[in-house]
């Protein structure tokens, strides 16, 4: 990747076709299908949703690519909203949700004609931020919904022997698996890590065949290198596309209350890891206070048990709240979030029960931290409550960090008004093309445009690879 680093600084002639920005699956995908690597439908295959099987015969030997996704993913349902995400997930994972086991039905044929040339810059490793969480936490999809096109998860983990935890798999190793993919399919070539996007910006449309009626815009792409070795260089990028793939990790969403900048209140639940090595906080501690009642927070908590750490569990929301992520989860497939669920439940100030060392507290809110750890609540009656603590992991999710775009991109969102959000305010983007539909050649793909989960990202980067091959196609010679 260092010659990518000498490429990246040189000075272009010609703008680049496309920049991805954001290394993550959303990104390597993408960059897999721009590389030439090309999905057919098997001759052999039949597709288990008659509907499907009917439309995918009629076009026997023609790309999905060149295919008009609109018709393929008409009438397909599923965890998703996006139509295009449910049909590569249709194709590549046939009757999952059934709890079936059809291959896919899919074949990958690699056709460096079509390959559309590209940079994919990521602040990371490939693999984007999988590589900040911490390792030994399991994932939430199951393990085979992690993979990307045609190296299965299973057949990776084999290789490396390894083994899923009840069908699972840690973010160490679909970290790993991300960086071989990169590896191993021939896109390093593609891939600068450690660079930094500062901005984005458009102008002018590129010269070009005065019959063209809309001519492109071209994008500007700053920032700089960043190298444990060598001082940060500055880079700067012409484009005719920009993908935005950076996830929604970047930011992590703040109380925005006293005291939240004191050292001993963090955002990330990699700081409990580094006090519990350190020997800073132990079984013997004042307890850890964990705010939030999504996944990090019971994560969190989990972890924390394992090491008998004293926890208090403060939430805003009731427990039985219909919109709380452990009311949605199957509890055969995830037991210990269900358990985290049970203990919040069930141990309460009012309510004690088994479960020693843990407090429960929904419906509190926090108003303010002191520098002597303490901090103050106010309960669901009005009146507070004050409590010592050791730490302070605040857990409420994260918001995409879209600093490099004029406006920080909310001109972008669904509704400009309000804060971009992958699951209320997500980018506005055209569902067959993942184009924004506010700037033209600028694309949006994985949580920025609302698809949250690996196994949904990779119908982006369908849509937007089908997109930039026909544009790349129709450009003169």
């Amino acid at each position: 990747m260092n010659s990518r680093r000498d490429h990246l600084s040189a000075s272009r002639s010609e703008p680049l076709p496309v920049v991805i920005i954001g290394n993550g699956p959303s990104g390597i995908c993408l960059s897999y299908l721009l590389s030439g690597y090309t999905p057919y439908v098997r001759q052999d295959a039949v597709h288990p949703y008659p509907l499907l099987q009917r439309k995918l015969s009629e076009a026997t030997g023609v790309s999905i690519l060149d295919q008009d996704l609109n018709y393929l993913s008409e009438g397909l349902e599923g965890r998703c909203q996006s139509p295009v995400a449910l049909l590569f997930d249709a194709l590549q994972r046939p009757d999952t949700d059934f709890g079936g086991d059809v291959e896919s039905v899919l074949t990958w044929k690699c056709q460096k004609e079509r390959a559309v040339p590209h940079l994919v810059l990521g602040r990371n490793l490939p693999g984007g931020a999988w590589h900040s969480i911490e390792g030994s936490m399991v994932t939430l999809s199951h393990g085979q919904w992690m993979g990307l096109p045609d190296l299965q998860v299973k057949d990776w983990m084999r290789r490396k022997r390894r083994g899923l935890r009840n069908s699972r798999a840690t973010a160490g190793d679909i970290a790993h698996y991300y960086r071989d993919y990169v590896i191993n399919k021939g896109l390093s070539p593609n891939f600068v890590s450690g660079a930094v996007v500062t901005a984005v910006k458009w102008g002018e449309p590129e010269p070009t065949d005065p019959s063209v009626l809309d001519p492109q815009p071209l994008f500007q792409v700053s920032g700089f290198l960043t190298s444990k070795d060598q001082s940060p260089q500055s880079f700067s990028l012409c484009a005719r596309n920009v993908v935005l793939a950076t996830g929604t990790s970047d930011s992590r969403a703040r109380l925005d209350i006293p005291g939240e900048g004191l050292p001993f209140v963090h955002h990330k639940l990699s700081a409990l890891e580094v006090a519990t090595r350190a020997g800073t906080v132990t079984p013997a501690s004042d307890p850890i206070l964990i705010v939030g009642a999504g996944l990090s927070a019971a994560d969190a908590v989990l972890f924390a048990r394992h090491y008998n750490l004293p926890v208090i569990h403060a939430f805003r929301r009731a427990v039985d709240d219909p919109g709380l992520v452990f009311n949605q989860l199957p509890k055969m497939l995830y037991p210990e979030y269900h358990k985290v669920h049970q203990m919040m439940r069930e141990q309460s100030i009012l309510s004690p029960s088994p479960y020693g060392g843990y407090l429960s507290l929904p419906q509190h809110q926090l108003l303010l931290f002191k520098e002597d750890h303490q901090v103050v609540f106010r309960d669901p009656g009005g009146g507070q409550k004050v409590f010592g603590v050791s730490l302070v992991l605040v857990l409420i999710g994260s918001h995409p960090d879209l600093s490099f775009l004029p406006g920080g991109g909310t001109q972008l969102a669904v509704d400009p008004g309000q804060p971009l959000s992958s699951k209320r305010n997500p980018i506005d983007v055209d569902p067959f093309t993942y184009q924004s539909t506010r700037q033209q050649g600028l694309y949006a793909m994985g949580p920025l445009a609302g698809d949250n989960f690996v196994r949904f990202v990779q119908g982006g980067a369908l849509a937007v690879a089908s997109s930039l091959q026909r544009k790349e196609a129709r450009r003169p010679p």
